[in-house]
């Protein structure tokens, strides 16, 4: 985080001063809002964590929105679950137990009450669901959230920068032109941030169920220490990509030293983020049907209020506040020695 400092180009605020309209609710009407309330404290000035809070319960209308806009705009994920329901598939049925292949043979060549008793218990049947064509290709296009993974966390990323910063937000308007001006390292910053999560998430899951030598917990826990230190990235990752032009080297290092940096933040987001986890599971245990329909209202929207809000104080106080005046202009350059003709 040196020399880039002085090379960044806030490409996305040109006309964050004009915007005088807002979405209504869940982003399905445009009409003309009353802006920002002059009365309504920055939540910037004191972004601790009762404040965050404050910024949750005040957007939670927008949230809605945006959680709309990260639901449908990773459509692909559509494509998983109508794979895993196996609308495409061959039902069957396949037996639970490994011992019903002897014990039904056995039960064939000397039929009697003992046998008949053991295959009533290890001859259940459950129902199996075999792949077919459709499946595969169904499960291919799953692949395509690679592509949009990036292009909408940076859009959606973009709008809750501004609504922390108390700026009235143009959802459609502000969404698509964010993705369109930084769709490179969008996608870039998309594809290699969903193959890190799929990679260390498999390795955890992997290592946990093969704790079963010194160097299998060596693995895990190494595992486990590089998808939090992944998470924590993640928080600066697209916040950076939507406020400073940046290379993809230089956001993913920056990104790095703001997960030390920012320790403390960081923590307390990640506890966050188990809250929420286990809320929802908590909701799916009671009532199923709740807890599916949770994630495609609020859930995603939650975790990505809590990036935004983790991380933008942080680097507003590293990297903007330092080069700019207290009524917002950029410090100007020191005098050169240069002469007009």
């Amino acid at each position: 985080m040196g020399d880039e400092r002085k090379k960044r180009v806030n490409r996305n605020n040109d006309n964050d001063n004009e915007k005088k309209q807002r979405f209504s609710f869940f982003g399905f009407g445009r009409k003309d809002g009353p802006g920002v309330d002059p009365n309504e404290e920055p939540i910037l000035k004191n972004p601790n964590f009762g404040n965050f809070f404050v910024f949750y319960f005040r957007k939670f209308r927008e949230l809605l929105s945006i959680n709309m806009l990260l639901v449908f705009g990773n459509f692909p994920i559509f494509f998983f679950f109508i794979a895993r329901a196996g609308y495409f598939g061959i039902k069957s049925s396949a037996p639970y137990y490994q011992m019903f292949a002897p014990l039904f043979g056995a039960y064939q060549i000397t039929p009697s009450p003992l046998t008949a008793a053991l295959y009533g218990i290890y001859g259940i049947q459950v129902p199996i669901t075999v792949n077919t064509v459709g499946t595969l290709v169904l499960y291919a296009l799953t692949f395509l959230l690679i592509f949009t993974f990036g292009l909408v966390n940076t859009g959606v990323t973009y709008l809750l920068r501004n609504m922390l910063r108390g700026e009235p937000v143009f959802f459609m308007s502000d969404f698509f032109n964010t993705i369109k001006k930084n769709r490179k390292q969008a996608l870039a910053l998309g594809i290699i941030d969903a193959l890190a999560i799929f990679l260390l998430g498999y390795d955890v899951v992997y290592f946990w169920n093969h704790l079963d030598s010194v160097m299998m917990y060596i693995f895990f826990y190494v595992s486990l220490l590089m998808f939090v230190v992944l998470i924590f990235m993640r928080f600066y990752a697209y916040i950076m990509v939507v406020t400073f032009d940046l290379t993809i080297k230089k956001i993913i290092k920056n990104s790095l030293i703001f997960a030390i940096l920012g320790i403390k933040r960081n923590i307390v987001a990640l506890i966050g983020y188990i809250f929420v986890f286990a809320l929802n599971y908590y909701v799916f245990a009671l009532y199923i049907p709740l807890g599916i329909v949770l994630p495609f209202i609020i859930v995603p929207a939650t975790l990505m209020a809590i990036n935004v809000y983790t991380a933008y104080p942080k680097i507003k106080e590293i990297m903007i506040d330092p080069y700019y005046t207290e009524d917002g202009k950029p410090i100007s350059e020191e005098p050169t020695s240069e002469t007009q003709d």
